[in-house]
């Protein structure tokens, strides 16, 4: 992969993992963005709606519609904010805690997988050239949108 662009491999790899987790979510009726979705909710307290796309990298409009669809599979429920009557707050049911341990062990799975075929020192690379990725695209230093023409 040596001679492709770094983009391409980001995304190449991407949709493999992201398809790798469609596959297993499948199997008992879910999706990978449902699994993610599960994992960022807190199964104690709840999470604001309104902080839930930021911590997921997600739209708005995006994260409604798969809302919508776990409140309709009974995964979580929406309760209004105690400390502000102005929001609400996402809970999953137990039906929903059962779906995120399922998810969270698969994440783990795959997690470790990685961890068993890959040395420390390559696995710190990888982390560290992901962040500076993240740092430079989040600080807009590939294109600087004041000096591009």
């Amino acid at each position: 992969m040596k001679d492709k662009t770094i983009d391409y491999v980001l995304r190449t790899t991407w949709l493999s993992v992201q398809k790798m987790y469609n596959e297993e979510a499948a199997k008992f009726e879910s999706t990978m963005a449902t699994g993610f979705a599960l994992l960022n909710i807190d199964p104690e307290k709840g999470t604001p709606s309104t902080a839930l796309g930021p911590k997921m990298g997600m739209e708005a409009t995006s994260l409604s519609r798969i809302l919508k669809n776990m409140e309709v599979s009974g995964l979580i429920e929406r309760k209004s904010n105690p400390n502000d009557g102005r929001s609400v707050l996402i809970h999953l049911t137990e039906f929903g805690r059962e779906k995120r341990a399922y998810s969270r062990e698969k994440v783990l799975t795959f997690n470790d997988t990685i961890k068993d075929n890959v040395c420390p020192e390559k696995l710190n690379s990888f982390y560290e050239v992901a962040e500076l990725i993240n740092d430079m695209v989040t600080n807009k230093k590939i294109y600087n949108q004041n000096n591009d023409k």
